[in-house]
This record gives structure tokens, sequence and C-alpha cells, in this order.
């Protein structure tokens, strides 16, 4: 199952080092000028997890596998880019194809860094992009009209409802508001997903501070704070720089003296990795036993067939149920066989929902 998050921002703003710290490689070219990022790079992490280390502790694993996310470092983009303008249409295409964004605001003074305005202004920078991608996205909507109202004509059912849909989302972008804040129905969010569009992805602002502001943030991430919280989004504040350097160490007790020794409990990446995967709507569940502990990822609300689905099609196909065990049982009784003679052991069927930290033993026919 793969889920991205596109690294969004307007040139010079920290994207690429960000994205080199977070995959720790360095095929991102982080240079001082705009656009040196032409062809998105793509990376994928692992989710870190406490959980995965404590599980297979006790089931004594040989081998532990973390699930993953996938990022997208996209082209930097400028004012007038749904019109074409820098790498505008390249930047409108990469972005459409990613599940979220994680939009990063330069929230530090740097003068030997340039920016494309005089002023330092993360908000101003959030509305560039936003504008941009509201404007895109009146112009894929304007297009469809013409059509479906032929269709319309025809009496064609769907078409009405599209349409319908469409309208209400032309009303939104015309008032300023991105697609992602419509209020629909369940019987309207498929035909609402197959829009594809730019301003219905969840976002996340990334503030990228100096050194010495990682900890408590500086008047810049104040402002996005409050700017998300007007608008129902969400944010964190990371130095795009601390995570360059940490990715180098690669000892963990070094990466975790450096951390300490500037006020840190953890890396950013790590924090910023669980936001997206949070901004997915994703948790995970874990298969347990001698060989391997496992991690794997799943949309909120998956049934327990589909999540089986997930290892593979045929769990799915013959499901029969899931054994059960919650993580705070599985810790604290030391493992499978105390769980099972505490009666902690569940038998689910097929329309139970697969609840975030659960460990689970497929049953299945061939």
């Amino acid at each position: 199952m793969g889920f991205n998050c596109g690294i969004v921002g307007l040139p010079n703003v920290g994207k690429s080092t960000l994205f080199n710290a977070l995959t720790e490689t360095m095929s991102a070219e982080a240079a001082n000028y705009p656009f040196c990022t032409i062809e998105p790079n793509t990376g994928r992490v692992n989710v870190p997890d406490t959980r995965l280390y404590e599980i297979s502790k006790i089931a004594s694993s040989e081998q532990i596998t973390p699930t993953q996310m996938e990022f997208v470092d996209i082209a930097g983009l400028v004012k007038g880019a749904s019109k074409g303008e820098g790498l505008g249409n390249q930047f409108l295409a990469n972005i459409r194809e990613t599940d979220a964004i994680l939009h990063v605001l330069r929230c530090f003074d740097d003068t030997e860094i340039t920016h494309i305005d005089e002023k330092i202004d993360p908000c101003r920078d959030i509305e560039i992009v936003e504008t941009e991608l509201m404007l895109a996205d009146l112009e894929s909507l304007e297009k469809r009209i013409d059509p479906l109202t032929k269709k319309i004509r025809g009496n064609d059912k769907d078409a009405i409802q599209q349409l319908s849909i469409i309208e209400a989302v032309l009303a939104a972008l015309h008032e300023g508001k991105p697609a992602r804040h419509i209020v629909l129905t369940d019987e309207d969010l498929p035909l609402f997903k197959m829009l594809n569009l730019l301003t219905s992805k969840p976002v996340l602002y990334v503030c990228n501070v100096e050194e010495n502001d990682a900890g408590v943030g500086n008047a810049y991430t104040e402002s996005v704070l409050n700017y998300a919280s007007e608008t129902g989004a969400h944010s964190i504040v990371i130095s795009a720089k601390i995570e360059s350097e940490v990715s180098q160490l690669v000892v963990k007790e070094e990466r975790n003296e450096f951390l300490e020794a500037l006020g840190l409990e953890e890396a950013g990446l790590s924090r910023l990795i669980r936001s997206g995967y949070g901004l997915l709507g994703l948790i995970t569940y874990f298969t347990a036993g001698p060989k391997e502990t496992r991690a794997w990822t799943i949309e909120v609300d998956t049934k327990a067939p589909q999540a089986a689905g997930v290892i593979h099609t045929d769990f799915e196909k013959g499901f029969i149920c899931a054994e059960t065990i919650a993580f705070d049982d599985f810790v604290s009784l030391g493992g499978e066989i105390h769980c099972k003679e505490s009666g902690k052991m569940r038998q689910e069927v097929r329309e139970y929902i697969v609840k975030d930290g659960d460990i689970i033993l497929f049953r299945f026919n061939n």
C-alpha cells in the first residue's frame, strides 16, 4: 500500500536540505538558487515506532521490519505557477500525484540565503502557494462544466451529482477556501476524490528554523501556529540544518548525545514522519513471531479482511478470523502465550475494525 507526502514550498526555504536529511541521502541538490530541484526526488523512510522493538524483544524475533512512508521533494513554486511561471506546470503535475502536502516554510533570517521577497513572512508564503493551488483547481473544474452539462441533458444521474459537487467546490474556491474545507456526505466523497484536486490534499506546515529556535520556535513559527489553528491545519517546528547534521551521525548513541546537547528529546524528523503518517489518516498493526516482528500500514477504520490483504491478497480472500492482542496487553502480560491464558487474545470476525497497535495472527483458507 503506497502512501506519499510531497515536500513543497517556495524556493530556498530548505525543502531539499530537509529531504536529504529525511532520506539520509544526498540525492537532492541543495543549492542557494531557485529551481535547484527540477525533477522530483523520491525517498522511502522507516516510520519510527518504539512499539516495534518492545514487541520483537518479547517475541524473541530474529528480524524487525518497520513500516515505511514515501516522501517526494518537489520543485520550488513561485507566484504565477498556475499560469506556468517558473516550473509551475511541473510543480502542479507532481503535487497532484501525492497523497498529502508537507509545506516547508522559511522561519529564519539569513542574509546569505536569498529569498524571493525582501521580507520573511511565512504566512504570506502560505497564501502564495495556496492561491496558486486554488487557481489551478478553479481552471481544472471550470473545464469540466460544459461536458457535464451535456451529459445532464441526457439524464446522466452521475453527472448531476458530480456537477453539484463541483459547483460547491467552485463556490468555496471563489471565497478563497481550499477544497478540503468542503463538507461532504458519504455518498459524495467517492466522486469528490475522483476530482483529484490540489487543495483537497491534507497539509502540514513545516516551520524551518535556525538551530537556536529548534526547541521553542520563534515569532515566525508562532504566526504559522495561529494561522494553522484558524484554518484547521497543523504545524511543526524543525531545523533542517540540525536534521542534516544528525543524519550524518551513523551511531545511535552519537545522535542522542548531539540532540541532548541541543536540548532536544528526539530528532525533528521522527516527529515529521509521524505527523505525515497521521496526516494521511494511517495507523499501524503488527505481526510477531520468532522469525520476524513487522509493522503494517493501514488506513483508519480498515476492517480485518482488508488489513489481512495488505500482507497478501490470499489472506483477504480466504479470511477466517483475526486472532488479536492489544499492544498494552501483549507487553504487560509478556507475550502471546500469557495473553491467551489470560483471555486477552480475541478471535475477531470480518466486521472487526483493526485498532492502532493491534498484534494480529490471521487465520485463512488456502
